[in-house]
């Protein structure tokens, strides 16, 4: 009732609009409403909260009250969002962002007691190594949007994005080390997003890094102020919309897949996927009209 309240008060503002506020009403509530059957917290508890408009979708980790922690339902409604219409031509760009003073202090540490047995920490870790390559696999640029603390498996998320924003407040850790637990898991992303040795340095002390720090390991790709946050991230996200999605999507699989092989492998599958490029539509597309000096029309196919 309150949607539909909501865009009859914006309908006299013009039907361009009307029509956009019904597409982020009908995407909101496409996108996943929260795990079922969680036990922690409890079920109506809406785990994550995913919006999406103009081709951007947001999912928002809403769980401030247990600091965001990656618990087993919270790692399903982010999957399920990520998920959801992920080949989509309306979906161009995703950001992943929390509510509250933490992006995400990692598993939930109540999970992984003698009370659960193997078979559900072994759920536990399988299902959040499952999200952090999905991001990677996805078809679309995944962004991470940091306003404070992430520590663990929520550095490990930050580390696993495709690009990384935060506001200068934030700090990042893997203190697992602290409470016996060995953050190993997370160390897998972070040790393929920063230098060895600053890897192990978080890893063995489980001390914080501040955000110019991480942005000088290459954790993140910039910092900004805490209130031009929202503004940069979204430059970041329309800029990405402006391509082609399908030529996006096809050099996204390219670049991780050549970071595995050797220089000689990597130059000659970069060679061929630029040939594969260059014989789709938007590859053709893009190159005339940048001859012709106009605007490119994407087929996004």
């Amino acid at each position: 009732m309150a949607a539909a309240i909501g865009l009859l008060a914006v309908a006299a503002r013009g039907p361009s609009r009307l029509l956009r506020c019904r597409r982020a009403l009908l995407d909101s509530r496409a996108c996943s409403r929260g795990a079922a059957g969680a036990r922690h917290p409890q079920p109506e508890q809406q785990l994550t909260i995913c919006r999406q408009l103009d081709g951007i979708r947001t999912i928002i980790l809403n769980n401030p009250k247990k600091r965001n922690a990656l618990s087993l339902p919270m790692l399903k409604s982010l999957q399920n969002d990520i998920l959801h219409d992920a080949e989509s031509k309306d979906l161009r760009v995703i950001i992943i962002s929390a509510e509250g003073p933490v992006f995400s202090s990692g598993h939930d540490l109540k999970e992984l007691t003698d009370e659960q047995s193997q078979d559900y920490h072994a759920e536990v870790f399988q299902t959040c190594a499952e999200v952090m390559m999905l991001i990677q696999k996805h078809p679309v640029p995944i962004i991470a949007k940091v306003n404070g603390l992430a520590t663990a498996a929520g550095c490990q998320l930050v580390a696993s994005c495709d690009i990384a924003l935060a506001s200068e407040k934030s700090h990042f850790a893997t203190p697992g080390v602290n409470v016996g637990l060995f953050c190993s898991t997370p160390a897998v992303a972070l040790g393929r997003a920063v230098p060895k040795k600053v890897a192990l340095e978080m890893l063995f002390t489980g001390e914080p890094i501040t955000a110019q720090e991480a942005l000088l390991h290459g954790l993140l790709s910039r910092v900004v102020p805490e209130e031009k946050l929202e503004e940069e991230t979204m430059k970041i996200a329309q800029k990405i919309c402006t391509s082609s999605r399908s030529v996006v999507a096809a050099g996204k699989a390219t670049f991780y897949r050549q970071l595995t092989q050797d220089l000689k492998t990597a130059y000659r599958f970069a060679s061929q996927a630029m040939m594969d490029n260059l014989a789709t539509q938007d590859g053709q597309e893009g190159i005339t009209a940048f001859i012709r000096k106009r605007k490119p029309v994407w087929s996004h196919s």
